[in-house]
């Protein structure tokens, strides 16, 4: 008797999805960890999944990366089944994480020629790779010290160019800057940017909204295992916050007097009794000349103008106030 046959490989078009995931679940006992997850990547973009731990981001990848079945759904990388064909992922991917897992006792080029050499290069073209990639991070004058001794940045940057040692199509990055300093974490992002300027395509766990904002052409927000929100910054921003523009008044001028001209504008002002300063909703940047010309039509000059946008730190508070999915309870 033979098995059920097989589902048919995921529509794609050649050469430009390279992640796509539709309603992918996975239950662990009595919990569901992921809850009808869809996703997508075009290549060379920057996936970024966001969420508090728990929230399911590393059981989607570990189910992308195929080291882990999904209960149901279906998902392909680079065009290959992530269930029916795991080897053909696992050779066009590479996958780092939080913590550095290079040879501590090795020095950085060892390292790299080790990982060449199991990957089936020879010689030459192990050392070949090597040097190629300690240019690429920066790491030449550290190439024979032991990666032991290596800062975390050092590390980090040796890490990310182990998992590139075989040229894959898709990387896996899970919190790659997590515990760097700015400079260190400004020097990933460059790198980042680099490869997916070359055709890579990234998918990026972090719990850094800025990190998000600079690097995604997409962005995933999950919760309790299920999809709460997605899509470009600006889009997830638009949604969830309105720009505003700050008025800060002279001493002199009365706070009354500058709510009552801006409403009578038309303009939804907010202020404190406190704070001789009101913040004013704008749809856009030009609308604080329809700010000022309310202003002076009662004779005050604002002693300071400042237009912001939401941040995505905006997006990621607004959303984790909602109440979340709950499919962590019985599977019915």
């Amino acid at each position: 008797m033979t098995g059920p046959t097989p589902p048919p490989p995921l529509p794609r078009a050649p050469g430009e999805v390279m992640i796509e995931a539709h309603d992918l679940s996975k239950v662990f006992g009595s919990v569901r960890a992921l809850d009808s997850v869809t996703v997508s990547a075009r290549r060379g973009t920057v996936l970024a999944l966001l969420g508090h731990n728990g929230a399911g981001k590393t059981t989607l990848v570990n189910i992308l990366t195929a080291s882990l079945p999904p209960t149901s759904g279906r998902a392909a990388v680079a065009g290959f089944d992530v269930v029916r064909q795991p080897r053909e992922i696992r050779r066009r991917i590479g996958l780092t994480g939080q913590f550095a897992s290079v040879d501590g006792h090795l020095g950085g080029r060892d390292n790299l020629v080790l990982l060449a050499r199991l990957l089936g290069a020879d010689r030459r073209a192990a050392r070949a790779r090597a040097d190629e990639l300690l240019d690429l991070f920066a790491l030449r004058e550290v190439a024979t010290r032991r990666a032991g001794t290596y800062s975390g940045g050092l590390r980090r940057r040796l890490d990310l160019a182990a998992c590139l040692v075989g040229r894959p199509e898709v990387i896996f990055l899970d919190e790659p800057t997590t515990g760097l300093d700015p400079s260190s974490r400004l020097r990933l992002w460059e790198i980042v940017e680099g490869l997916v300027a070359e055709g890579t395509t990234v998918v990026l766990t972090t719990q850094y909204l800025d990190e998000a904002d600079r690097l995604a052409d997409s962005i995933v927000v999950l919760a309790a295992g299920a999809v709460i929100a997605s899509g470009t910054a600006a889009e997830l921003k638009a949604r969830v916050g309105r720009r505003t523009v700050t008025v800060a008044l002279e001493d002199s001028d009365d706070p009354r007097i500058a709510v009552m001209a801006l409403r009578e504008a038309g303009l939804e002002p907010v202020n404190s009794p406190t704070d001789a300063s009101i913040v004013v909703p704008v749809q856009a940047s030009r609308e604080m000349a329809r700010v000022v010309r309310a202003l002076d039509r009662v004779g005050i000059e604002a002693a300071e103008l400042a237009f912001a946008e939401p941040s995505l730190d905006d997006v990621y508070l607004t959303l984790a106030a909602q109440p979340a999915p709950s499919p962590g309870g019985p599977i019915a």
